[in-house]
């Protein structure tokens, strides 16, 4: 609500050098829901939107304090499975105030020093106006870039100052500014496997974690990477040689195959900044990232929320690998009941239900088909990635559909609230649920989960999920492109 009344009241408030009026009634609730729940979904251009002060003191803030949440949730499910026999989970205010001071703002101030050192900007001045190499002048956007810009990767947040995200030089810098925003997006996620391990006892539990996420992610970057590499039907239609990469959409100075690694790195790790537009890419090359958060983000996934929703999975898997082998279902100690299972269920189920559900009346209503840039397939995978992003808390977007209207910013908003929440409050049950209950010695009826074939049932675990839920949908959009364009049908 604080968020929405700052948007809505920037035009009245201080840090306005370019004054800007009040964001959109049906923006600014999108926007506050999106920044709250650590999606950071955009339906609007940050330099054309916001203020200094909507930048600094709402969007840089709620990066910190929605990344903290996380962390703070992680931290008390970690404790769940560690404790024996206990009600309590720790205090959330101690561990929000923690995972803020000692991890997140240490952290963010040394990157954006780092950034403003590589051509990122960082100023309260306002707009300069330049004259380019074409002689014409264009005014140039600047603003406190470099403070949003550290949190917003290091937090798996996303959001972007600049309305082209990170493929904007004064938001993603040089190559190595570019490397570093990258490193930043996984550095987190990927640190808590072993944080996990740790905590409860046995590293070799955070290296299963750390090595399934690493194996899916290499996965999506073998099919991405080399799409991206190729030209499109479109571009050997005009003539191109089918050996020239795919440059739509992409920014020159980065090129195809950084870009689509950051594609993938960006849909593994709930984060959603881009530097360049997914709604170019080859329809190969564009299914890793919609299947990456089809899954629920959990292949690094965000700042603690990523490896709580991979601990979901791993209940179901030993559920299911208990069944099949006729081995106990535990975990870290605890056993795995109904109760637990249905949890992670919900968890992993209820955002999966919602947007598939916002993405088929979409498909159907003027107020969704409008919003589309393209027809056909295509059509169809803007509307479904924008659900998929904001319905598994990314905010990366294909660049194709405008969002701005009350359908998509009202269910949009709607929906990221749902799949924040819904998962966050399982994570604490579950935790609350298996804290409770004694710790056993292991047996020779446990079936072992620190194990390279407890990788293997994991990713399989994850993979028929995905697909059985999400192969419908992606076969109506990325799919049938691919076959399509194949054919010289292009759209």
């Amino acid at each position: 609500l604080l968020l929405y009344a700052l948007l809505r009241l920037q035009s009245s408030l201080p840090l306005n050098p370019t004054d800007m009026p009040a964001v959109d009634k049906y923006v600014a609730f999108n926007t506050a829901s999106s920044f709250i729940t650590n999606t950071n979904w955009q339906a609007y251009g940050g330099e054309f939107t916001m203020s200094y002060l909507s930048q600094m003191l709402g969007l840089t803030f709620q990066n910190f304090v929605s990344a903290a949440v996380g962390m703070a949730v992680l931290v008390a499910m970690i404790r769940g499975f560690t404790r024996n026999k206990r009600e309590e989970l720790g205090n959330f205010w101690r561990d929000l105030v923690r995972g803020t001071v000692y991890i997140l703002l240490p952290l963010a101030a040394i990157m954006a020093v780092v950034l403003i050192s590589q051509g990122v900007v960082q100023t309260l001045a306002n707009s300069q106006a330049a004259t380019g190499i074409q002689g014409f002048e264009q005014l140039l956007a600047r603003g406190p870039v470099a403070s949003q810009i550290a949190i917003k990767q290091l937090g798996t947040n996303g959001g972007g100052f600049f309305n082209v995200n990170s493929a904007h030089p004064f938001e993603g810098g040089g190559p190595l500014g570019n490397f570093l925003e990258m490193f930043a997006i996984l550095a987190i996620p990927a640190a808590l496997t072993y944080t996990f391990g740790k905590m409860v006892g046995n590293v070799k539990q955070g290296w299963v974690l750390f090595a399934t996420m690493f194996i899916l992610m290499v996965g999506g970057l073998l099919l991405t990477v080399p799409a991206e590499q190729s030209s499109s039907g479109a571009m050997r239609a005009a003539g191109i040689a089918a050996s020239e990469p795919n440059m739509e959409g992409k920014e020159v100075r980065i090129g195809p195959e950084v870009s689509a690694l950051w594609a993938v790195a960006t849909t593994d790790a709930s984060n959603g900044s881009v530097n360049s537009m997914h709604d170019s890419y080859r329809p190969l090359g564009g299914i890793a990232p919609m299947f990456n958060m089809a899954i629920g983000e959990v292949i690094w996934g965000g700042v603690g929320s990523g490896l709580y929703g991979m601990i979901f999975y791993v209940v179901i898997a030993v559920f299911i690998g208990g069944l099949m082998i006729g081995r106990t279902p535990e975990y870290l100690g605890k056993k795995i009941g109904a109760r637990e299972v249905k949890y992670s269920v919900i968890a992993v189920l209820v955002p999966f239900l919602a947007l598939l559900a916002l993405t088929a009346v979409g498909a159907v209503i003027p107020a969704g088909l409008d919003g589309r840039l393209n027809q056909g397939p295509h059509g169809f995978s803007e509307i479904f990635y924008a659900f998929l992003s904001q319905g598994n808390n990314n905010g990366s977007a294909f660049a194709g559909l405008t969002a701005s209207g009350p359908f998509y910013a009202i269910g949009g908003g709607l929906l990221m609230i749902v799949v924040r929440f819904v998962p966050l409050l399982a994570a604490l049950a579950l935790a609350g649920s298996v804290a409770r209950e004694g710790i056993v010695p292991e047996t020779e009826g446990t079936l072992h989960t620190d194990t390279r074939l407890f990788v293997v049932l994991l990713v399989f675990v994850i993979l028929v999920i995905g697909a059985l839920t999400f192969l419908p949908g992606l076969a109506l959009g990325p799919i049938v492109e691919h076959l399509l364009q194949d054919q010289g049908r292009l759209f």
